[in-house]
């Protein structure tokens, strides 16, 4: 059985304080766990009113409509279009798809049901066609290479894109065929558009396990696990050690402006161990215990202590995801982060096969 080495409580309180959750949005998931929890988000990010107070969700949006939203939720800093299975510059409107083009990558972008059309059975009447916490913008070219197969993490690639997402074998035993592997810095972002879908459409998402075989490979068939066990290992294993980001809860704002509901993986990522614990096949390794930051906030230097002498990897990321800073230790040491600018950043530790996530905060 595949282990995932990772801690599961330390990620968890990353987003409080960023996101503008509406006061009681979440009220009647408190206290739960299981599926008990998963239900109760169900109700209250479904189209329907949950009687814990929020507006009925808003069902106007339509599949046009994603072109306008994209330009204030998936907006890059630079002004460019946000695409996770690229590199590219892409202007909005400019190099919107329309029917031609996108032979390269770089080309046009395009709408990307991450969770794809086929695995729904295409059905253009229910909410999952235009959720935009699944359809996201993304490289043309690289979109139809991706398809309509699995996520997972490739093995040996036949096409490898400018931002180094990947089609290929499976490294895992499950997958059916080739699989789509993501880069590093969005594999959080895929997880908990997964996860989100997961809950949002659990009942219907029992029925569209065999509408494809890649979907199959996947899903499991159920409405409370819904995903095969190597899926479920590997989506919980990316949501971990790609923690949520100042991009993501943009995103997440700017959603709750036009469908008028939210990812509540992202602005609470441990729902996603409270609900699907007792199926997880995972260690919890206590690297908490073995390894030490102090002081925190800090000014200028970080000072890491390691009760465990064995070789540690630091990487630092800001909140948009970029990873600031790397360095190896094998013992205790004090880093100079005076380069960095003033503001929050997470803190990745990988020593042997555990990892640990730490927020820091830098005056």
């Amino acid at each position: 059985m595949k282990h995932i080495y990772t801690l599961v409580t330390t990620l968890f309180s990353i987003s409080i304080g960023f996101a503008q959750i509406p006061s009681g949005y979440y009220d009647n998931a408190a206290g739960l766990q299981g599926y008990a929890l998963k239900d109760a988000l169900k109700l209250i990010i479904d189209d329907t009113s949950s009687g814990n107070g929020q507006p009925i969700h808003d069902t106007s949006l339509t599949y046009g409509d994603l072109w306008e939203l994209y330009e204030t939720s998936d907006v890059r800093p630079d002004g460019k279009v946000w695409d996770m299975y690229s590199d590219c510059n892409f202007l909005f409107v400019t190099d919107q798809d329309m029917g031609s083009g996108g032979s390269t990558e770089c080309n046009k972008f395009n709408r990307e049901h991450s969770f794809p059309r086929s695995w729904f059975d295409g059905n253009q009447n229910i909410a999952i066609f235009t959720d935009a916490f699944h359809v996201i913008p993304t490289d043309k070219k690289v979109n139809g290479i991706r398809g309509n197969l699995a996520f997972g993490e490739v093995a040996i690639a036949n096409y490898t894109s400018l931002n180094n997402s990947k089609r290929g074998t499976s490294a895992i035993t499950g997958p059916t065929g080739d699989v789509f592997e993501p880069t590093d810095e969005y594999k959080g972002d895929i997880a908990r558009g997964f996860f989100y879908v997961a809950t949002r459409y659990q009942n219907l998402i029992a029925g569209w396990e065999t509408n494809d075989s890649d979907g199959d490979s996947m899903l499991d068939g159920t409405s409370n696990k819904v995903f095969e066990q190597w899926a479920l290992d590997m989506l919980y294993s990316w949501h971990v050690n790609d923690p949520v980001s100042q991009k993501e809860i943009d995103r997440n704002e700017a959603i709750f402006d036009h469908q008028d509901n939210r990812n509540p993986f992202i602005d609470n990522p441990q729902y996603v161990f409270d609900i699907w614990q007792s199926v997880l096949s995972i260690e919890e390794v206590g690297i908490q215990d073995l390894v030490s930051l102090y002081p925190n906030p800090i000014k200028d230097k970080l000072t890491i202590h390691l009760i465990s002498y064995s070789a540690t990897q630091i990487e630092i990321y800001n909140m948009l995801g970029k990873r600031v800073f790397k360095t190896q230790i094998s013992a205790d040491s004090t880093l100079n982060l005076e380069s960095l600018k003033s503001g929050v950043y997470i803190v990745k530790l990988n020593q042997s096969n555990k990892s640990i996530s730490k927020k820091l905060i830098k005056l």
